[in-house]
């Protein structure tokens, strides 16, 4: 136990060592005024990896006999209430409250992983966008996949765009497919490299459903920058961020036929990267209104934490001791008619 004990002091000592702070400063100030007494909470979270949780979604195309009881010895259970207005009989998902991580699975040519480890509050997007059989769909941020796995987990689309700006990036969103998803599904799946500001441009009202899981600044990784001069540069750069988000939100409504929805979401924090951004879209774009998510959040209130004062559209999850999902923030928004 002693010896257990000063392991996890070790561990806790270096990761605190890691801590970048000019990130850390940055966000003190920025979340304590917009976040007010919730930023202690959600920021003692944050800076502590060994308290973070890790959620297992199920992989439908490769069934593991064994798993689903295995998973039960360790703790987990059912992540998703199944009074859910949305959440298809083969999408399965497990948490813990306990942190650590189960076993993560190499990828094996010619052979489907079983599961996909992941910040449970990044399902809630998709579980947002309600795909159904039949639809055409579009992952505008997709890499490094997470959600384009899950899209399939819930549903088989007419046709699955995947799209990744970066060359990296892209070819992780490609082996992550490969991984999960067997050859008759992955037919009708497409992955391209184009800039998600053109895709509107490209493919006007192509879609009935698009996610835009957009570039940010990610709190979580943001805040463990080993390069002091990378990180400074990152804040720098953070001001220009909403703009890209406005523009990839902007292409994705033009790509959408009317009638059609999409789920905005990032993994930050920042208000303006997040409402703000939404806000000037809805006041931008005539044919474009909220549509009210605010069940889903009721629905998954025992599992996640939500800031409170939200509009009805949008949903903050706040990273919180035993419930460490998030941040993560979801909009969802329907075209109403042509552009």
């Amino acid at each position: 136990f002693l010896l257990s004990l000063k392991l996890e002091k070790k561990a806790k000592g270096k990761l605190q060592k890691q801590i970048c702070q000019v990130v850390l400063d940055h966000f003190e100030k920025q979340y304590t005024a917009e976040l007010g007494d919730a930023w202690s909470s959600v920021r003692d979270v944050l800076t502590s990896p060994w308290c973070w949780q890790h959620a297992v979604l199920l992989n439908r195309f490769s069934q593991s006999p064994g798993l689903e009881s295995s998973l039960a010895e360790q703790g987990y259970h059912p992540a998703f209430p199944a009074a859910l207005p949305y959440l298809p009989a083969a999408f399965r998902c497990y948490t813990r409250t306990a942190p650590g991580r189960f076993p993560a699975q190499k990828h094996q040519p010619g052979r489907l992983k079983e599961y996909y480890l992941l910040n449970a509050a990044s399902l809630l997007p998709v579980l947002a966008l309600e795909v159904k059989d039949g639809e055409d769909v579009l992952d505008l941020c997709a890499a490094p996949g997470g959600k384009s796995v899950a899209i399939l987990q819930c549903a088989c689309p007419g046709h699955f765009h995947c799209n990744e700006y970066d060359d990296l990036r892209s070819r992780w969103l490609e082996q992550t497919i490969e991984s999960f998803i067997p050859d008759p599904i992955i037919n009708l799946i497409t992955v391209s490299k184009l800039d998600g500001r053109q895709i509107g441009d490209l493919q006007p009202e192509f879609y009935d459903k698009v996610l835009v899981d957009a570039p940010c600044s990610n709190d979580r990784s943001w805040l463990f920058s080993a390069d002091p001069q990378q990180a400074v540069l990152r804040l720098m750069q953070r001001k220009e961020l909403s703009s890209l988000q406005f523009q990839l939100l902007r292409s994705a409504v033009q790509a959408l036929r009317p009638g059609g929805s999409l789920v905005y979401s990032t993994c930050t924090l920042s208000r303006a990267e997040n409402s703000d951004v939404i806000n000037l879209m809805l006041s931008s774009c005539r044919n474009v209104m909220p549509v009210d998510i605010s069940g889903l959040a009721r629905g998954v209130s025992q599992e996640f934490t939500f800031l409170s004062g939200m509009q009805q559209h949008e949903l903050l999850v706040l990273p919180e001791k035993g419930r460490a999902w998030g941040p993560m923030y979801v909009a969802k928004l329907k075209k109403v008619s042509s552009s």
